[in-house]
């Protein structure tokens, strides 16, 4: 009987080694294609762009800051009666599962006051203030005005 028992008991701890891991692993949120445009005139705000995406439950952008960056604001742009317009964005929602993209010509991060020590070609860093949830931090990769998009953003 007690061999019987260690026989079943060995089996049940090899199954569970061979289950797959839970998503707890996984972060609750994810950025990627993440990257900054430095303004044509110094001084002036630039831009970041990324790609938002919940992994695990309901999440609010409440902002972005960086410690290169004096203040960013969330900006969406539309096209309206032939006139590109820009307007402060609410803090967006990201349902569980769904991607929230940053991107020209629409919603972006504006920079003000960017370290004249950004240089296109370097990183900055950008945290993601969520609620709930802990501050996404990742360096992303800069480019000068007249650059193209990094191919493979953070």
């Amino acid at each position: 009987m007690r061999r019987r028992m260690l026989v079943v008991l060995g089996f049940g701890l090899a199954l569970a080694a061979c289950q797959q891991p839970e998503k707890a692993d996984v972060a609750p949120v994810s950025v990627d294609n993440a990257w900054v445009r430095l303004p044509a005139v110094p001084g002036r705000p630039g831009a970041a762009y990324f790609t938002l995406r919940s992994n695990r439950g309901s999440h609010t952008l409440e902002g972005v800051a960086s410690p290169q960056v004096e203040r960013i604001e969330l900006h969406d742009s539309s096209m309206a009666e032939g006139m590109m317009r820009m307007a402060p964005l609410a803090p967006p929602k990201l349902e569980q599962g769904a991607e929230l993209t940053f991107a020209p010509d629409g919603r972006h991060a504006m920079l003000f006051g960017i370290d004249p020590a950004v240089k296109a070609g370097g990183t900055i860093r950008l945290e993601f203030r969520l609620v709930p949830g802990n501050p996404v931090t990742l360096d992303v990769p800069v480019v000068a005005v007249s650059d193209a998009p990094p191919a493979h953003a953070h």
